[in-house]
């Protein structure tokens, strides 16, 4: 059975709420993980007071601080902050941290940048060593999303992985950016799938909720999961409506199961 995250930066989000409160929503509409960015904006006892109440898992944060791994100066205050988020993982039990590589940078060249890249994240993997988490790199799209942003293609976020050489680190597949990227999930993973620590969904256009774009969501996670893909489905969209039915909807197309806890209703109040 496919296991699905709902992101809680969109899903289950309400103006003016107590974040946590998202955690228990998303738990009410039966799924059994979530997901979030920055960890150092948001209340961690709340947060994990109710993962503890819920017994919902936590499948993975953004490692801190956000700052441009293509930049050879950032990398002692990358890794010292990885090293914090690390504690917030393990804290949460999140089996994933996910890295951004950051902007292209005019006064580096390419090769300079991924040199850089590459540092930080075989030093990263010092950190990660036996602590049961894996570090994420994230490639985006840089068509709509990300302008300028360093690695928008899929087989070079995988092609720095190998360079690395650690099962620590891996990368964040996200299907979105990667079809607005106009690539085809077969050809640019292939045989390496193992490199893939977490997976995101959303649809196109819109970034929205998938089955109201174009993508073939539903072929590309057959095709992961076929070919050796185990791990959770981050569903990181923005939704067209707050109801909890929409999500299980969403989560049914895409070959999952929520569980839906009886005489919960469909609006989420």
């Amino acid at each position: 059975m496919r296991q699905f995250s709902a992101c809680i930066e969109w899903l289950f989000a309400r103006e003016d709420d107590v974040f946590a409160d998202r955690i228990r929503l998303a738990h009410r509409a039966g799924l059994d993980a979530v997901e979030f960015w920055r960890w150092t904006n948001k209340d961690l006892d709340a947060i994990a007071a109710a993962v503890a109440e819920t017994g919902i898992a936590v499948s993975g944060l953004v490692a801190e601080p956000m700052i441009a791994l293509t930049n050879p100066a950032n990398k002692e205050t990358w890794l010292q902050g990885l090293r914090e988020s690390v504690v917030v993982a393990r804290r949460l039990g999140a089996p994933v941290l996910i890295a951004q590589a950051g902007d292209d940078l005019p006064e580096f060249s390419r090769a300079e940048q991924r040199a850089a890249l590459v540092a930080a994240l075989s030093a990263g993997a010092d950190i990660l060593k036996g602590s049961g988490v894996r570090l994420g790199l994230e490639p985006l799209n840089t068509k709509i999303d990300h302008v300028g942003y360093y690695l928008s293609s899929t087989a070079e976020g995988l092609d720095i992985v190998d360079e690395v050489g650690r099962a620590e680190i891996g990368i964040v597949y996200d299907l979105y950016h990667s079809a607005v990227m106009d690539e085809k999930t077969e050809h640019v993973v292939g045989d390496r799938v193992d490199r893939i620590v977490h997976v995101h969904v959303a649809d196109h256009p819109g970034r929205s909720d998938p089955g109201t774009g174009h993508i073939d969501l539903a072929d590309r996670l057959d095709w992961l999961f076929t070919h050796g893909y185990g791990g959770r489905v981050g569903l990181e969209y923005r939704p067209k409506t707050s109801d909890a039915e929409a999500v299980r909807a969403v989560v049914k197309s895409l070959g999952g199961q929520s569980n839906p806890r009886k005489g919960f209703p469909s609006e989420i109040a």
